[in-house]
């Protein structure tokens, strides 16, 4: 697969709930959410390899209810590729919502096209406050 058709293939298997299938997609050892600041949004900590992968996404279906998530469009040339994708959500802990439009997603392949970096570019602040209990 190309790494424009890799893409789509994890947003597939996202909407299935596939992990499995997303983390045959990922170098051994991925650096997920690779330059992030530190922060306090539990689902957008760096992780590194792919054993550590999945606390992402338990964390991510514990703590947050999907209403939406429509991957737009993927992009790229050589081996990046990016996706841009409109999601919208409920933190569990407060019931705020998050809504991002226009989220990128940015896929860094090895020479095996397998995702050796990730990255969401995501609105931190907004995932923060959503959060935050009474306000």
């Amino acid at each position: 697969m190309t790494p424009i058709e890799t893409v789509h293939h994890i947003y597939a298997a996202f909407g299935r709930g596939d992990v499995p299938a997303i983390l045959a997609c990922l170098a051994d050892d991925v650096e997920w959410e690779y330059g992030t600041a530190p922060n306090p949004v539990p689902w957008l900590q760096p992780l590194r390899g792919r054993d550590q992968v999945p606390r992402f996404f338990d964390t991510l279906m514990t703590q947050v209810e999907f209403h939406r998530f429509v991957p737009k469009h993927v992009v790229g040339e050589g081996a990046l590729a990016v996706g841009i994708v409109d999601f919208e959500a409920t933190v569990r802990a407060t019931g705020k919502r998050v809504v991002e439009v226009d989220e990128v997603h940015l896929f860094h392949f090895d020479a095996q096209g397998r995702v050796a970096r990730f990255r969401h570019r995501a609105d931190t602040w907004l995932h923060a406050m959503a959060l935050r209990v009474g306000d």
